[in-house]
């Protein structure tokens, strides 16, 4: 058995998965629902994090421990709430 006619069938059946690949459009968009809850997941760990962070930094530079951190927690809660319910209300695809 020839060792070659296996080679090319190979290489033949990897130009066309490569020749089927490049006639693809791209990646499908995603829907709506989903990007939707990723933007409730970014809201529900960043407005936290970012309030904490924020609210320890002033607390060590300005001396007050630890009540900036406890009212910047309080307010970026209230924040993220506030848009996941903004996110609620739009309509999904």
């Amino acid at each position: 058995m020839s060792d070659d006619h296996g080679h090319d069938d190979l290489d033949q059946r990897i130009a066309d998965a490569k020749a089927a690949a490049a006639r693809e459009d791209g990646p499908k968009p995603q829907a709506k629902g989903y990007n939707q809850g990723s933007r409730v997941l970014m809201e529900l760990i960043g407005a936290p994090l970012g309030g904490g962070v924020i609210g320890f930094a002033l607390d060590y530079w300005l001396g007050t421990s630890p009540w900036l951190l406890l009212i910047l927690l309080a307010l970026a809660f209230v924040v993220a709430f506030r848009n996941i319910y903004r996110i609620s209300k739009e309509q999904a695809e």
